[in-house]
């Protein structure tokens, strides 16, 4: 101890600059990094970052248009704004706490806050170039890992003004990285929704909105809807809502300045706040505010000058005061929705009973279903002395930890299974949730069910998403089972539970496969895993003739000590994703539901032989 001591000298402090403090921490910068699987990697927040400068010009009044072109990872924004003081060029994508956002004047109620994010760009990517148009004249300058590789003198130009950023993640950074297009779609229907008038073009395709927060809305129901969105526009908030049939929980969706704060903050618990308030003034009922929130859906949007994120990412607003004016968040908030909401429910008298019949049946279902949940608590808290289903992690999805993005439970089958992920997960961040067999196929089955099938009960309460998911504890929930015909009946089994009863985990990201290895390929020298057959082909090549090859028929016959590649920095997850069009309805109906002739004949149709999938 003492010579450990001894080396702690001024020698020991170091000062890095602003590229490679970046690189060296960069999830105080973007959050996690992971491989694009993910809707909140490390890929998606470069991109958004660049977006964002764009999207602040059009609040501005400048441009009405971004495009967007990703080619091979490669990334080119332009916008159509004022472009960047060309004498100012090199500071704003080199120089941290260097850019225009600092002066409100300028910019008011922008999502650009601090000067840090195209700076992150920059220094994430393995080439960056930025070109600022203004005026008749055009700088460019190119980067390489944050490090400046050339700058072009200032030309004349015919160009319309405005900035153009190419970049390409650094793969030393992101690994094996790539851009999903739904999640990229996502993202900027997301910008279109909330900015009328923008037209951004993604690859040549235009996305643009016509209703706002309705429009979005209207994108996210996959069931029926209960009445009429209502839609409210004021200054500086809008907000639509309504009640689906199609799940049993909350969701929200909320955005400051144009940003989508997706872990929520001050601005959605004054919300739901709000929302529940006028609703029993204007009923002079005081429901129970469950029976109001259940099977809600709702979008709001706020600008407000000067917010305060909790981190870089900006997902979750942290601001109680609306400045330069003082006022409280909550208090304008609760004041436009009484407002808005009393009046829209007094002037559209069927939307109103409509609602009032909602929550009158949400309210007989929870009294329904009370002594239930009531037994299923007890049980829970019996079990959870003792409970081997499940192996905690120590950090948890719904805290302020920052390794909380990576918090994962690992959903698995059996006993050996389980146990290899088990000895061979990281403590920290990884949990295992273990299933005795197949779970019940509950298609058509209602709520009821989570609370009297006891499998069901533990995975709701490790979750611990009864009451919505914003006390989620996993980030990343990972059904983990083999590639064979169980292990694809019971991944079947799981989505089909997560799609019947809690839809929003599949639509918010949080629902993946963890992808295995099928071969191992060896030899003295090398060891390859071929997730694949082509992979397989691809391994034997590198490693000549003759190579040992293993193939895995099971998660059980992987040893600890191997299963830890698989679950680690190079874990390979396949996200479950549900597309724009698709109805949750429809789809469980098809596959879970009771032979139909159509699925009959998709099967003969598709059926293939042993024989046929070896040659």
């Amino acid at each position: 101890m003492e010579e450990m001591l001894e080396k702690y000298t001024e020698d020991s402090i170091k000062s890095l600059d602003w590229k490679e403090h970046i690189r060296l921490r960069p999830g105080m910068y973007i959050g996690k990094l992971g491989d694009g699987a993910s809707q909140d990697d490390g890929i998606y927040v470069l991109l958004k970052e660049i977006i964002d400068n764009a999207i602040d010009e059009f609040v501005m009044g400048h441009g009405k248009k971004v495009e967007i072109f990703i080619r091979d990872n490669r990334v080119t924004i332009r916008d159509f704004g004022r472009g960047i003081p060309l004498g100012k060029v090199v500071d704003c994508v080199s120089k941290i706490n260097t850019g225009a956002k600092y002066d409100s004047s300028v910019f008011k109620k922008a999502v650009g806050l601090n000067g840090v994010g195209t700076k992150a760009v920059n220094a994430l990517s393995s080439h960056f170039r930025i070109q600022s148009v203004r005026e008749g004249e055009s700088k460019v300058i190119e980067y390489v890992k944050g490090e400046l590789e050339q700058e072009y003198p200032v030309r004349k130009t015919d160009e319309r003004n405005g900035t153009i950023v190419t970049f390409v993640p650094d793969e030393s950074v992101f690994g094996d990285y790539h851009f999903i297009n739904e999640y990229v779609e996502n993202l900027i229907w997301n910008y279109v929704y909330l900015n009328q008038g923008l037209s951004i073009w993604l690859n040549g395709k235009r996305y643009f909105s016509e209703n706002g927060l309705k429009d979005l809305l209207e994108s996210k129901i996959s069931g029926e809807i209960l009445y009429p969105i209502i839609h409210v526009r004021d200054t500086d908030f809008e907000f639509a809502l309504t009640h689906s049939d199609s799940h049993y929980g909350e969701e929200y969706y909320s955005f400051v300045n144009g940003q989508h704060t997706t872990q929520g903050g001050t601005h959605l618990i004054a919300f739901k706040e709000a929302v529940a308030k006028t609703i029993r003034e204007f009923y002079k009922k005081e429901f129970d505010i469950s029976d109001i929130r259940t099977s809600i859906v709702a979008a709001f949007s706020i600008k407000v000058q000067e917010p305060v994120f909790e981190s870089q990412t900006k997902t979750k607003l942290g601001s109680q005061l609306i400045e330069p004016k003082g006022q409280t968040i909550r208090s304008f908030v609760i004041d436009s929705v009484k407002k808005n909401l009393d009046n829209y429910l007094h002037i559209n008298s069927e939307t109103a009973e409509a609602l009032y019949r909602k929550i009158l049946q949400s309210e007989r279902e929870r009294k329904e279903l009370a002594g239930i949940k009531k037994l299923a608590r007890e049980s829970v808290k019996k079990v959870s002395l003792y409970n081997k289903k499940l192996r905690d992690c120590k950090v948890h999805f719904n805290t302020n930890h920052e390794l909380r993005l990576e918090s994962t439970i690992f959903i698995t089958e059996g006993d050996s299974a389980s146990g290899s992920i088990t000895k061979s997960r990281r403590v920290a961040t990884q949990a295992v949730f273990s299933l005795k067999g197949k779970p019940l196929n509950c298609f058509g089955l209602s709520k009821k069910i989570v609370y009297q099938n006891e499998e069901f009960n533990l995975m709701q309460s490790a979750l611990n998403i009864e009451d919505g998911l914003e006390t989620l504890r996993y980030n990343n929930i990972v059904i983990a089972t083999d590639a064979d015909v169980d292990g694809m009946h019971i991944r079947l089994l799981l989505i089909t539970f997560f799609l019947q009863f809690f839809p929003d985990l599949v639509k918010n990201g949080h629902l993946y496969i963890l992808q295995t290895p099928l071969f191992r390929v060896r030899n003295k020298q090398k060891t390859i895993y071929a997730y694949s057959d082509q992979e397989r082909q691809k391994a034997i090549q590198e490693l000549g003739t003759k190579p040992e090859i293993t193939r895995f028929k099971g998660l059980g016959e992987i040893s600890p000590d191997e299963f830890k590649h698989f679950i680690g920095p190079n874990i390979r997850l396949e996200p479950v994703r549900m597309r724009k069009a698709d109805q949750i309805e429809t789809l469980l109906e098809y596959y879970m539901g009771k032979n139909t002739p159509e699925r009959q004949t998709f099967i003969i149709d598709n059926l293939r032989v042993e024989e046929d999938i070896v040659n």
